[in-house]
């Protein structure tokens, strides 16, 4: 599946975001609560030092009983020699209050109450603390996201726009078609880029139009022209084949002469109708009757089949309703009539059935599918050694796009279909 490059470029944005989002998170999680675990020493320094300040020197022996009892978070206990230095820590301790046990960071140092050690133990609850943190986190993680996701939108918003002229100059070359001979005008943008592009896809359309006409033109003067030659080499060589003073040997020499004459005048033919067909001559429009068409052909080319053994079948059930040039229809029926019964085998069958919305044309013939990379294009043969000039399903398909239908190959069951998609 085809990714669009506006997709692919939204996609590793938001790859990079959430990357971002997830180292970021428990980054700033711990970073916030080493901070406040470092707040939270310093509180303790100071309560040790405003002690030491304002109580040290008045406090007596008899007193730190009461003190203890009036002061929750401050504590005078014995010494003890652990605490000849400041010490830091995290304990779990049972709170009353609460009736929990919670997180407290505690400070225990050496003090002197009259001249005597003992211990000073400061502690603060890291309960508060953890939910601050938490709610801090949340909230930058919040924060992030809505940035994240507000920066992704009005990129989307802002790539569309600037890719915009992109896409209208997609559109428009997907929408050429160079047998229509038409000069396509890219929009005005502002983007030096997307500027430059169009100037040369102009160019470049412009100079592809000058040649496809000088083709067209070559190829239809040049059919022009040989007609009237190749007209009069045939009823020359016609006279010619009538005279009896030809050995058997000239006699055959003439008859293949004369086919190779026979199959150039309808090669030229085709190459003029498919240069008419390209210059759009056929512009009357017509309701087409096609089950008439179809069994008028069908009677012609009958007969054509009989010759090869092909046993036929007509099937109408439906008259598709269209509007068409009758011309091009009829040669569109007739090749494909043709092409039934030349490539079929001895003894084979070809069946034509109508049906509302298409038209198959059904034949048996080689036992296997036929290459459809080239299978419409001009002098693209599946038989090199088969009669005709290579352009009958060229025609086809040609016609089909001036009347925006369809023409489609399958083989199923041994045998070949073409079927006509209106």
């Amino acid at each position: 599946m085809k990714t669009k490059l506006l997709q692919k470029t939204q996609h590793l944005f938001l790859l990079y975001s959430f990357l971002i989002l997830a180292i970021s998170a428990p980054i700033f999680y711990f970073t916030i609560e080493k901070l406040y675990l470092t707040e939270a020493d310093d509180t303790l320094h100071l309560r040790k030092k405003e002690f030491g300040i304002l109580h040290a020197k008045t406090l007596k022996i008899n007193q730190i009983e009461d003190w203890n009892t009036f002061n929750r978070d401050v504590k005078i206990e014995p010494f003890e020699s652990r605490y000849s230095k400041d010490t830091l820590f995290t304990k779990i301790l049972f709170d009353k209050i609460d009736n929990e046990n919670e997180p407290y960071r505690i400070l225990n140092s050496k003090i002197t109450v009259e001249g005597k050690p003992y211990a000073f133990s400061s502690r603060i609850n890291l309960v508060e603390s953890k939910d601050l943190i938490i709610n801090v986190a949340m909230l930058f993680i919040a924060l992030l996201l809505l940035l994240l996701l507000g920066i992704y939108f009005i990129t989307k918003i802002v790539s569309k726009n600037l890719w915009l002229p992109f896409y209208q100059t997609l559109e428009k070359l997907e929408e050429y078609d160079t047998d229509k001979n038409a000069i396509i005008e890219f929009n005005e943008t502002g983007i030096e880029e997307f500027y430059r592009l169009n100037t040369t896809l102009a160019k470049l359309i412009f100079r592809n139009n000058s040649v496809f006409n000088s083709q067209k033109e070559f190829i239809e003067n040049a059919a022009h022209e040989m007609q009237t030659p190749l007209a009069v080499f045939k009823s020359k060589l016609e006279l010619l084949q009538q005279q009896s003073q030809f050995s058997s040997e000239n006699y055959e020499i003439l008859q293949q002469v004369n086919f190779t004459i026979s199959r150039l005048t309808k090669l030229n033919k085709n190459l003029l109708l498919l240069s008419r067909v390209e210059n759009q001559q056929f512009k009357e429009l017509d309701a087409i009757d096609w089950t008439a068409i179809l069994q008028k052909f069908y009677s012609f080319y009958k007969e054509q089949a009989q010759v090869k053994n092909i046993s036929t079948e007509l099937i109408i059930n439906a008259n598709p309703l269209t509007k068409a040039n009758l011309v091009l229809v009829e040669i569109l029926i007739s090749n494909l009539f043709l092409n039934a019964i030349r490539h079929n085998k001895i003894g084979g069958k070809a069946i034509v059935t109508s049906y509302t919305n298409e038209i198959q044309f059904c034949n048996s013939g080689e036992e296997k599918a036929l290459e459809t990379n080239k299978l419409f294009e001009r002098f693209s043969k599946n038989n090199p050694s088969k009669e005709g000039t290579g352009l009958g399903l060229s025609i086809v398909k040609k016609i089909c796009e001036q009347n925006n239908w369809k023409i489609e190959y399958k083989f199923e069951n041994s045998l070949h279909y073409f079927v006509l998609k209106f």
